[in-house]
């Protein structure tokens, strides 16, 4: 596939493919006599981290994934639980900005944040919501390049009278490295893979802090989620007022124990299995370390929030010292696609040449054939203009 399959690993292949969802259930009824408030449930992380499993889980208990979702394929057989739409958006916006999905530059960070801060595009992302609240009052949005585009979904869901609120789902680097190198064509190496894995969970824990219109943030391990989806899933509800999640059905519960496998943890490697470079690796382990704290009872602190203030430094810094060093291999690299383009460039006008009849080629002036030749780079004698 073209584009980076997003979310949570789904259950082994062999143990069979659910059909792609195509309706949900309305699940606030007559346990919600007095109605429920509008709610937008982000759920945001590294993609192989699962998300898809918890969008999974919140939809299955009730909660709306606007239509039409991004079928399953052999990297997520159980789906992805993300909206079409808003995987195509992003892609437009990331393309547009120059950012990769696993962008590991701090600077990719003002890129995107300059979308977001289009009116144009808030318009865009809040007329898009507004429809769907008429299937349901409490929706999901997940796609691992959310991320990147926080800020401006926070804007348009209070535009339409919604609450935000926010999961960041949590699993070892390592296995997240792991499950990419084993499901994505990755070209890039587990350093790339590492760092872009830092960048994005620094500043999706910046993106999540409380702001005004804000209903809360949660941070949720993996683990937790395949050990105990019942009581992790439950917490996060009362965390964030979830009423579908906290009023669901017992129907809608037997539906997510046929969801979730316990096995689907498929790739299990340490920091150590990555041989990355010392300070990354250390980096790396470190930002793990804090982020677990968040998923703590009362662990969401201001002195955790200057830590990993400290954190974002340190690996802008790391970043910036490596791009340093490494500026030749930059400029090679441009030399080489250069060189590439020139190659291509020369070679289309030869090859149509090469089509054109005798008679047609003779009749265009040696004057004008030289020129070509010659803004190519591709000038020949004189006994061969006549050709």
């Amino acid at each position: 596939m073209g584009r980076e399959p997003s979310g949570a690993e789904g259950p082994d292949p062999a143990a069979g493919r659910l059909p792609a969802v195509t309706e949900q259930p309305r699940a606030i009824d007559e346990m919600n006599p007095d109605g429920v408030a509008r709610k937008v449930l982000l759920v945001a992380g590294a993609g192989r981290s699962g998300t898809s499993t918890l969008a999974g889980i919140v939809s299955r208990l009730g909660m709306h994934v606007p239509l039409p979702e991004v079928p399953p394929d052999d990297s997520n057989p159980r789906g992805f639980s993300e909206p079409q739409w808003v995987v195509d958006v992003h892609d437009e916006w990331l393309s547009e900005a120059l950012v990769q999905v696993s962008d590991s530059r701090p600077g990719a960070w003002f890129d995107t944040g300059r979308i977001c801060s289009r009116e144009p595009a808030r318009i865009r992302v809040s007329e898009w919501l507004e429809p769907h609240f008429a299937e349901h009052p409490e929706l999901v949005v997940k796609d691992p390049r959310l991320s990147w585009f926080l800020g401006l979904w926070r804007v348009a869901a209070i535009r339409t009278g919604a609450t935000p609120v926010f999961a960041t789902m949590l699993r070892p680097p390592a296995e997240v490295v792991g499950s990419k190198q084993k499901y994505y064509a990755n070209k890039l190496g587990s350093s790339h893979l590492a760092a872009s894995w830092v960048n994005m969970l620094l500043h999706t824990e910046r993106a999540t802090r409380p702001a005004e219109g804000d209903g809360g943030r949660v941070f949720v391990r993996y683990e937790d989620l395949l050990t105990d989806w019942v009581k992790t899933t439950t917490a996060l509800g009362h965390a964030l007022d979830l009423q579908t999640i906290i009023h669901t059905r017992s129907d809608q519960i037997r539906e997510v124990h046929r969801f979730i496998d316990p096995t689907l943890r498929r790739v299990s490697s340490s920091l150590d299995d990555l041989a990355l470079p010392r300070r990354l690796h250390e980096l790396t382990g470190q930002t793990w370390e804090e982020l677990n704290k968040l998923a703590d009872e009362g662990g969401d602190t201001a002195e955790a929030h200057r830590t990993f203030d400290e954190l974002r430094a340190e690996y802008v810094d790391l970043y910036e010292e490596a791009e340093a060093i490494s500026r030749s291999s930059a400029e090679h690299v441009r030399l080489r696609a250069r060189r590439r383009a020139l190659a291509e460039a020369a070679e289309a006008p030869h090859s149509l040449a090469d089509r054109l009849p005798h008679d047609v080629r003779a009749a265009i002036p040696p004057s004008v054939r030289r020129g070509v030749r010659k803004a190519l780079g591709r000038e020949r004698g004189s006994a061969g203009d006549g050709q």
